[in-house]
């Protein structure tokens, strides 16, 4: 039975499953500024029998009015699924460069899907690497393989939902872009009017691990409707994984976030 903390998988557990063939490994780095970054990245080094994932081309559709990284429809990533050999038997472990932004993404998309056996790579590449084990130049060719769409396990929220939610609603993005300052990426500085910050950054500790400490969500309640959102839908999963493995039911994502909300002239802004 998957448990909770099956999301999230070490170093060393994921060295012991190298070789299994129901393992499929992703990675996922990218940044915000230069997209490119995580495919050189991947070409220096990554995990061995790693394929590469790149949230512009396979983790989104264009950008619009949809927000910056708007979902791609299930079927088109399912298809990509099964261009990658992932099949409903597989055990998908995703990692990034170290923060989790990029890989809760794909483990949060994985779960739309319907797929529950996917787990991030705690600490990512970086802990990988700290850990001593092989790094690999080799880029694997994958067989193609049926991915059957299930029930989602998750759940979604559009911007109309987002404008009547009474529950909590919480922004992972830093304190400087939620109150408007320094912001370097969307248009319009600000937050939704009523939502919380909750940096994602703070769900990890020194080491680049999360904490899975409850703590840091103390003012949420258990039975609170929680709503996830940050710039683009990317970071929100960091937060929901990190709620997940603190013993919390899994919120909903807005998947638009703050870059659909303000291609709206009619949303209110706060500062």
């Amino acid at each position: 039975m998957w448990k909770p903390e099956d999301n999230l998988i070490t170093p060393d557990a994921l060295h012991e499953r190298l070789g299994d063939g129901n393992l499929k490994i992703a990675d996922s780095r990218s940044d915000l500024i230069e997209p490119e970054l995580g495919f050189r990245q991947y070409l220096d080094s990554h995990i061995p029998g790693a394929l590469f994932v790149s949230l512009e081309k396979d983790l989104s559709d264009p950008p619009g009015k949809r927000g910056r990284h708007p979902l791609p429809t299930k079927e088109r990533f399912a298809e990509s699924l099964r261009g990658w050999g992932i099949s409903n038997d597989s055990h998908v472990v995703v990692y990034d460069a170290g923060t989790a932004m990029f890989s809760c993404r794909m483990w949060w998309m994985m779960r739309w899907l319907g797929h529950e056996r996917v787990s991030v790579l705690d600490g990512g590449f970086a802990a990988w690497v700290d850990a001593g084990y092989p790094t690999s130049t080799d880029i694997p060719v994958p067989v193609q393989t049926e991915f059957s769409i299930g029930q989602s396990l998750t759940r979604t929220a559009t911007a109309d939902e987002v404008a009547n939610h009474s529950g909590v609603l919480l922004d992972a993005r830093t304190e400087d872009r939620f109150h408007g300052m320094n912001e370097m990426i969307d248009h319009t500085p600000g937050h939704i009017p009523g939502a919380t910050c909750s940096p994602f950054p703070e769900n990890l500790g020194p080491d680049g691990k999360f904490t899975r400490d409850p703590a840091k969500f103390s003012n949420v309640s258990k039975d609170a409707e929680v709503i996830c959102y940050c710039g683009s839908g990317v970071t929100a999963t960091n937060n929901i994984l990190a709620l997940v493995v603190a013993g919390y039911d899994e919120p909903t994502l807005y998947p638009g976030s703050w870059s659909e909300w303000i291609e709206d002239d009619s949303r209110p802004v706060a500062t």
